[in-house]
């Protein structure tokens, strides 16, 4: 397939700057929970929101980057440990220090406008270096800013606001939370309408740990049979939309019992099964799909609301190939709605105890497909004052953690669409792995916009 965009594109950056709070606040030292700090959650989550020229009422004639600027250091007020720096103590502990010493920001101007970028958002983003500059010495886990910004201006008045945050401190809903207050503050509110809580004593380990669950999302395994010049090939990024006519295909793809699944659970079954497939590895090894369970969960819900250190476990289904490949789909749906289904207290306390007692290890690398549902985090909600975001999101996936988003299309429909990383050839046969049952219903998001522009020319160039 050709680039996504011979389009050029070029940005102008201010020099990196350090955000503090609007006013001193008392030094101090606080642990970060044993499920916060798992070797596993120490890396830089992006993400990526695009916004129109729209600006209400109240922002009209003001600039973007200064109102976010200035909103950011008030809700460093309330959010202060962001402003600290991690530290690590006897066993691999994490600290943050709590010393004011910001988050890094960074304002910039584009040569080009939200129309002119109209097939590129939505992952993968090909500008992503060009909207998150790399800070040379910023992007470490100790010692470093824990949340970077960039804020770039677009020729026609919209903006880009892009970020990376430090995923032992923050995860996906406490991001929101704290997106959510500085748009209250950006918009003239005194404080956040949802006062941020620290409380990672809850997530901690109890005074005897003891595993009582199985854990098969850190198991250590052997290295992988798979397609032998899958290691040599370039990566690929893409992603696949689908709307409720996909859906639909794919739920009466499975048996009756098995219907009244959520569409996540139905299309997560239909993903890990071709993912597997596409990757052609060996039959008898063990694949493994880790969901990301948010512990704000309606059958528990353990966390108080302002809450906004990492709250989530990853319960994982596991099987061999050749059962996940060859077995009806509902096999795999089932699978993955019983490795939900582990998610509980008792689950969240036995990880918090292995994390303690086997040394804070990383996920399984080998076979396992982890999945973040971001469909009901409320990306598309954060409106600084020039409107929601036209996307909201992740701005491309890794060959091990894929991501399902809410996305509306061209007819305004509003679907969910699967953010996919894998090695070229792989990519090329999860394709036609999809196209199974949806029989060609699916499309990847560049080729679909692609073939409604050549669509359009071919109606104009008759007049």
């Amino acid at each position: 397939m050709e680039p996504k965009s011979c389009q050029v594109f070029s940005v102008t950056r201010q020099q990196p700057e350090l955000i503090i709070p609007a006013r001193p606040l008392p030094r101090e030292v606080k642990r970060l929970s044993d499920i916060a700090d798992q070797q596993g959650l120490r890396f830089l989550m992006p993400v990526l929101f695009f916004y129109r020229n729209n600006a209400s009422p109240f922002m009209k004639g003001k600039d973007p980057v200064k109102v976010i600027r200035e909103a950011l250091s008030k809700a460093l007020v309330f959010y202060y440990p962001l402003a600290g720096r991690l530290q690590e103590g006897p066993n691999k502990k994490l600290m943050v220090d709590c010393n004011g010493k910001g988050i890094l920001f960074i304002e910039a101007d584009a040569n080009v406008t939200l129309e002119q970028l109209g097939d590129e958002i939505n992952p993968p983003f090909p500008y992503w270096n060009e909207v998150m500059y790399d800070v040379p010495g910023s992007r470490g886990i100790i010692g470093c800013p824990l949340l970077f910004i960039q804020v770039t201006r677009l020729r026609c008045g919209g903006f880009i606001l892009a970020l990376f945050f430090n995923h032992t401190m923050l995860d996906g809903a406490g991001l929101i939370k704290f997106l959510k207050a500085v748009v209250e503050l950006a918009n003239g509110a005194y404080s956040p309408s949802v006062m941020p809580v620290w409380q990672h004593n809850i997530l901690s380990a109890r005074d005897s740990p003891r595993i009582t669950c199985t854990h098969h999302e850190y198991e250590i395994v052997e290295e992988s049979k798979g397609d032998a010049n899958s290691g040599t090939e370039p990566l690929e990024h893409k992603s696949f939309y689908f709307g409720q006519k996909e859906i639909s295909t794919i739920r009466n793809n499975i048996s009756q019992n098995l219907r009244n699944s959520t569409t996540f659970e139905i299309l997560a079954g239909y993903i890990w099964r071709c993912r597997t497939a596409a990757l052609k590895l060996h039959p008898d090894q063990i694949v493994r799909y880790s969901c990301v369970v948010n512990m704000r969960g309606k059958h528990y819900d353990i966390l108080p609301p302002g809450y906004y250190g990492v709250g989530f476990a990853c319960p994982a289904a596991r099987t061999k190939v050749d059962d996940l490949c060859n077995k009806p789909l509902g096999y795999a749906v089932e699978l993955v709605k019983n490795a939900k289904a582990k998610m509980n207290e008792e689950y969240i306390k036995s990880v918090a105890d292995f994390m303690v007692l086997m040394g804070r290890p990383k996920f399984t690398p080998e076979g396992n497909f982890l999945v973040s549902d971001i469909t009901s985090l409320g990306c598309d909600e954060i409106d600084f004052g020039w409107g929601k975001p036209v996307y909201g999101g992740v701005p491309e996936g890794t060959s091990m953690i894929g991501y399902h988003e809410k996305y509306k299309n061209k007819d305004g429909e509003v679907g969910t669409i699967v953010v996919m990383c894998l090695p070229r050839s792989a990519m090329e046969r999860f394709e036609k792995e999809l196209k199974k049952i949806t029989q060609g219903s699916v499309e990847d998001l560049y080729t679909m916009k692609m073939k409604m522009k050549m669509k359009h020319t071919r109606i104009l160039s008759k007049f």
